[in-house]
């Protein structure tokens, strides 16, 4: 299964950045949906497409796998 781990990239941005960031604040940046960015958060297995871990690698200036991993079932 494929694990997003959008929400430790949302608490490492507030830690450098000193300040709460709210996925409303990750959607309009980032220009992914804020219900997209809402199942990724709260969906175990949730699936979504390339564009939008595009423009999340964009927006946390990540590479692909500090995004998603692998996780054995």
């Amino acid at each position: 299964m494929i694990r997003f781990k959008l929400a430790e990239l949302i608490e490492k941005k507030q830690f450098k950045e000193s300040r709460r960031i709210t996925v409303q604040e990750v959607a309009e940046a980032s220009g992914v949906n804020r219900m997209t960015l809402s199942k990724i958060l709260n969906h175990k297995g949730y699936s979504t497409g390339t564009d939008i871990l595009d423009k999340l690698c964009v927006y946390f200036d990540c590479k692909i796998e500090e995004l998603v991993e692998y996780v054995a079932e």
